[in-house]
């Protein structure tokens, strides 16, 4: 008899002892109640003991949301005993929400919170990811509904700032930390879509007729300014063209006037006291007009000037002149 009661005392030690030891790992806490009452024990990760007689982990009602096989997502309600510190990450279902110019879109977030305190977490909300889901909706809904269409597709940052910072402030005091609120898909209708994209599209095509009839511009611009810029070179050139030419011109009259007056005056210094140099070179410069007059195949002197004869005697002087140097 002593030896049953002996097992019976060994079996209800040992039940005791593991009733009483809960492992918590790491990033996890439990919290326990003294009889039904909170006493401000909260079990960290590590090993613990507690008092199974009077000592229990609270249960805590939890939604949680997971994938099937198919991939498909659905929710539940589950009862655990231990709260996860770290960072979690709710994507909430999509849900409809009407705009400020009363067209209904369809929206689907994603929530990223901490629970900072685990007492609040257990006992200020009955079913926390559940309470937070419902706020995010309703706080999205008067969000979007401050905001026409347009501005709800290109506001989604100041959305997600916004949302953040209410829901922050609401599960305050839940124990909770919303860290970041981010909106997956905005959704419109199929029409708007479609009227949406012809916008677009006739957007897109008048910017482009715009780009082009600027580059045209541009184009007319820049051959004008060349054109232009051509024909101020070109005339530049004609000018120093016309310039050099001209002193060539002149430079060669000077050369040529001052070899004829080399020549003159070495005439005057050989005729000096020999004969009159003037009757000499008139009589030279009729012969070379002369010459020139009778030059072309068909050219024909009619008639001689009045004064020849005078001409011609000097022409004669000349010669008698030239025979008496020899």
């Amino acid at each position: 008899m002593g030896f049953i009661v002996s097992i019976v005392l060994i079996a209800a030690a040992l039940i005791f002892i593991a009733k009483g030891i809960i492992i918590v790992k790491q990033a996890e806490v439990v919290v326990i109640e003294r009889l039904g009452k909170f006493e401000g024990k909260i079990l960290r990760s590590g090993f613990n003991f507690i008092n199974p007689i009077f000592e229990a982990p609270r249960a805590i009602n939890w939604r949680t949301t997971r994938k099937d096989f198919g991939g498909a997502a659905y929710t539940f309600n589950e009862t655990r005993e231990r709260i996860d510190l770290r960072e979690s990450v709710f994507d909430f279902p999509r849900q409809n929400v009407i705009t400020k110019d009363n067209v209904t879109i369809s929206i689907n977030a994603l929530l990223y919170f901490q629970i900072v305190n685990p007492k609040s977490a257990v006992y200020e909300v009955q079913n926390l990811p559940e309470a937070i889901e419902k706020l995010t909706q309703t706080n999205l809904r008067n969000l979007v509904g401050k905001l026409d269409l347009d501005e709800s597709l290109v506001s989604r940052d100041k959305i997600n700032e916004e949302l953040q910072k209410v829901l922050d402030e609401a599960t305050n005091k839940w124990g909770v930390k919303v860290t970041r609120v981010e909106l997956q898909d905005i959704i419109p209708p199929s029409d708007i879509q479609t009227a949406m994209e012809k916008q677009m599209k006739a957007e897109r095509d008048r910017r482009a007729a715009i780009l082009e009839a600027e580059g045209l511009k541009k184009s007319a611009v820049l051959k004008a300014e060349g054109e232009k810029e051509a024909a101020i070179n070109r005339a530049e050139g004609e000018k120093q063209s016309n310039i050099l030419r001209a002193e060539g011109i002149a430079q060669a009259r000077i050369l040529e006037a001052d070899g004829e007056k080399e020549a003159i005056q070495r005439i005057i210094s050989a005729l000096e006291g020999k004969g009159q140099p003037d009757k000499y070179l008139i009589a030279m410069k009729y012969l070379e007009t002369m010459k020139t007059i009778t030059s072309g195949q068909n050219n024909k002197v009619v008639y001689m000037p009045y004064e020849a004869t005078g001409i011609l005697s000097s022409v004669d002087g000349i010669k008698q002149m030239l025979d008496k140097n020899q």
